[in-house]
Order: C-alpha cells, then structure tokens, then sequence
C-alpha cells in the first residue's frame, strides 16, 4: 500500500517546494525567476492594504538577473480640465535648460526676475538708445571685462540679473566715472554712501572705482534697500534718490490715499526716468533683432582673475610683466589712480584671464631693479610745493602733478605725499601709513582785490616789481599787455595779500596808498 501511495507523497512535496520558492506578495511583483543560489527577498516595509496607492522608490536599475521593485506614489490628477497655455503666458513659466549658456546675454536674460515696468517713459528710451548704436557698443564692449563677475554674484545673492545692466544706467560702465556731485566709480558711489558701505578712500586708494569692492557693495546695498521697501524698482528709485526721500514720497501719498508704487510717486526728472532707462535697456538686451541692434558677443566665462601682490609696485610696470596694454590694465585696476600700487593697501590685482600666469613667471624672473620707483613720504610741517619738492629731491611740477596739489596752496603738517624712492630703500610702504594717508592744503595767501594810482611812466613791469606780484598777473587783472603802460592815475586792480594791503608796501608808495584808503575804491572781495 506504501509503493500504492510514494508517487502521490512525492508529487505533494514537489507542489509545496514550488509554492515556497514564488510567495506571494502583494507589493512586489518578481518578473525574473531567482536562481538556485539567490536568497528569497522579503521587502522591508509593512504590506499595503488594498486601498493605498502602488509606490515606486527612485532605486538604480536592476541588472538582468535582479527581481524588479515596483513602488509608485499616487498618480497627481488636476481639479479642473486643463487649459491651453497663450504665448503672453509663457514668460511667467520657468524653464529647466538641459545646457548652460554659452554667451553672457544670454544667461543673463534666463535671470530675468523684476517685473516689467510699462510706461510711456520706457517707450522714449527704448527710442533714445536704439538710434544710437556707436553709443550701445561702446557701453556694451566696456562692460564686457566686468558682466561675468557681476552676474556670478548676483546668482550667489539668487537676486535678478536685471541689477546687471544697472552700471549701463550709471556710468555707461566707466569705473572711472565721476559725477557732478562727486559720485564715483563703475556703480557711482557718493563719499560718504561708500565709507558707510566700508569702500576706503584715501590718498593711495578709491574703491568706489575697484570693481570687485565697489560692486559687492552696491549689491549690499540694493539689497538693503530690497528688504526695506519690499519691491525693486522703489529700491532703485531709493539707489538714485536716496532712500530717505522715497521713504518720504511714499509716507506723503498713503496720508493722501494716493498708491505707493514707483509710478505713483512724486519724484525728481532724474529718478522718474531712472528705471524707465533700465527696463529699455533690459528690452534691448531680451530681443535685440526686434530693435535692431548687435551685442556683442560676451563669452560665458570668466574675464579676469585676482592676483596677489607681496611687493609694491609700478603701474607701467605690472602691466609690463602682465603683458597687457596699460590702458587695460587700468581699465580693471580703476582704484590704482596713482603711479604705484602700494602693496599693503592694495594686496591684490585684477588681469586678464590668461595674464595672470604671465605676470607671475615674469614677476618671480624680474632682476632689473626695484620693483617700485615711488614711496611715502609724510610731511613734518606745512609747508609750501616749492619747499616739499627741494626736501624730497623732485621739481615742483612733479610734485604737484603726482599729488594732485593745485596752485596757491600750502601742504599742512602729516600729509601724506608720493615722492621718489631712492634706490637704496628696500622696506615698502606700511599698512598703517597707506590707512591713514590723507593730504591736507590751506590757502597759500589770502589776497584781496584792491586799485592803485599809477605813477607817471608806470608800467605793468614795474608795477608788478613794486608789489612783489607777477607781470603775467597784473596784465590779465588788467586785461592788458605785459608789456604795457599806464597813464598816470590810472587806477589799476592789483590782488595783494591781506596782510600788505593795510600798510604801505615801501616808504616810496606812501602817498599813493594813503590816497587811495581816503576813497571807496578798496574792495574786500577775496579769491
């Protein structure tokens, strides 16, 4: 009976070997049969119930002989039909790019963010700018050193790349822009707006004109101004107008119960045309063809790169080892107003891409001599141009010229001057000296405007010997020759100073002084 019932037993076994090798699992599903060797696989996670939706882990593919995981969240399915999307709409939508840009105007364009400002402002400038091409190519070449640094922060602040084009509204992208008002630099910062946003200012260096310094703080700023009024074109108006005056226009309109945007307020002409000027720049830019302009082509890269300085040095001279024209070379060192660049005041320089390497092999190899001709030198008293020039062994003109000292002034005591260094001087100039370096001037003698009689056979020579004064300068007061003569009792203007004008000049002019203080013609009109 055994023998009746073994094929049986055996096909049971073979059938429950069979079940325990394919389990059934509600959450997986097993499309490759798992060999002798694999081990069974139970999933780590609780069974689902029937209700809940399939997921699918976000897993590497499975090779050939691996069962496949299937996990899914539930499908999304919109509320309302679907609507098809009009080409005004689409702006609003943003866009993933498989590749980076190649060209700068065109990632710039993808950072687009500001909302568009439509007036009839934006229309005329839009206007102003496309008919003059020579006027956008040369703004846009200019900027072509500076554009890639000034979008990478502006990504890094995620702020709109729109604020780029803002040194387009300012300067036309001259970092050596100075305005009336003595706004200076790239993004036109006045004297005292720099110093609160730590650009130093002194006689060695300015850096509302360094491109790196100057446009992290505008961008300091503008996001200053961003946080305070909460919309960027009442923070650019406040960049133009100063951020207590639109503070002003705006608390002025809600007491009248009048809107509060840019467009409402009352501004001056420049600040209301201010942003009209960049919208139609950044049309300009977002479609070119359609205002038929070329921008030239601006590489997405960098143009330059920082390099360190550890010794002073000549501006003619870096650009030498650079191996960059000296105009270039100024056009990224902007803040290097002067003929040396002092090392401790200024640590690092900017050059061209592919320089930066070339300047420093030719920097490490230079052995023909100092590597700056030029040192401080702080005045022990006041003293006169003249006098500082005989102390530190160069003529007046240089003197003057290099530090920037106009006629009829005196420099006073601690100013700090550039003067030459001598080959023998191996030390270079001191932090704390180039921190600290300022020139001070005073007025080298207050004159007075006042008239004399002319003698019999006076002339402008002698006259001008009588007092001590310049021929030159007597004939012009006089709009006359110097080589002319006055007639007798002639009354001639002479400028003389303060102290000399109130006693006789010599004991021969006595008489001639005294007529004159005894009438109205002695005017206290001072230069």
């Amino acid at each position: 009976m055994t023998q009746h019932f073994l094929p049986a037993i055996l096909l049971c076994a073979v059938f429950l070997v069979g079940c325990a090798s394919k389990p059934a699992m509600p959450n997986e599903q097993v499309l490759a049969t798992p060999t002798a060797t694999q081990a069974l696989q139970i999933p780590s996670e609780p069974l689902r119930t029937p209700s809940e939706p399939l997921r699918i882990p976000a897993e590497p593919l499975r090779t050939p002989s691996e069962p496949l995981r299937i996990s899914a969240e539930p499908l999304r399915v919109p509320g309302e039909p679907l609507q098809s999307i009009t080409p005004g709409q689409i702006g609003g939508f943003k866009i993933a790019h498989a590749e980076p840009p190649k060209e700068l105007w065109d990632r710039i364009r993808r950072g687009f963010a500001m909302p568009d400002l439509q007036d009839t402002l934006v229309t005329d400038r839009e206007q102003w700018y496309s008919s003059r091409p020579d006027y956008i190519q040369r703004m846009t070449e200019r900027s072509s050193k500076y554009l890639f640094h000034i979008v990478e922060e502006l990504e890094r602040r995620q702020m709109p790349t729109e604020l780029a084009l803002l040194p387009f509204i300012e300067s036309a992208f001259n970092p050596q822009a100075v305005s009336s008002a003595k706004a200076a630099g790239m993004w036109q910062f006045m004297p005292a707006t720099g110093k609160y946003f730590d650009l130093k200012q002194n006689a060695f260096r300015d850096d509302r004109r360094d491109v790196l310094a100057s446009t992290r703080a505008a961008l300091d700023y503008l996001q200053k101004l961003y946080g305070m009024f909460g919309d960027w074109h009442l923070a650019l108006a406040a960049y133009n107008w100063g951020e207590g005056n639109v503070g002003r226009a705006i608390a002025r309109n809600k007491k009248a119960g009048l809107g509060t945007g840019y467009l409402d307020l009352n501004m001056p002409a420049e600040t209301r045309l201010y942003v009209p000027k960049l919208q139609a720049v950044k049309n300009i830019v977002a479609n070119p063809q359609w205002f038929r302009t070329e921008l030239p082509l601006i590489g997405n890269h960098p143009y330059f790169q920082q390099v360190q300085l550890s010794r002073d040095i000549d501006v003619a001279l870096a650009a030498k080892l650079a191996d960059v024209q000296i105009d270039d070379f100024k056009a990224l060192n902007p803040s290097a107003h002067r003929p040396v660049i002092i090392a401790s005041g200024t640590p690092q320089i900017l050059l061209p891409w592919d320089s930066a390497l070339v300047f420093q092999r030719n920097f490490d190899a230079y052995n023909q001599g100092q590597y700056a001709s030029w040192t401080a030198w702080k005045a022990p008293t006041t003293l006169s141009a003249s006098e500082a020039a005989k102390r530190v062994g160069m003529s007046e003109n240089d003197l003057r010229a290099v530090n920037n000292i106009p006629p009829r002034m005196l420099i006073k005591a601690g100013s700090t001057l550039l003067v030459p260094r001598s080959a023998k001087m191996a030390v270079d100039v001191a932090s704390h000296v180039v921190d600290n370096a300022r020139v001070d001037l005073a007025p080298e003698i207050v004159t007075r405007r006042t008239t004399v009689k002319a003698r019999t056979g006076e002339t402008v020579a002698s006259m001008a010997k009588r007092y001590g004064l310049s021929p030159v300068n007597v004939a012009n007061w006089n709009r006359t020759g110097a080589a002319s003569a006055f007639k007798a009792g002639q009354q001639v203007v002479l400028f003389l100073p303060v102290k000399t004008s109130t006693r006789n000049p010599s004991a021969k002019s006595k008489a001639s002084v005294k007529a004159v203080s005894r009438k109205p013609v002695v005017q206290s009109q001072k230069r």
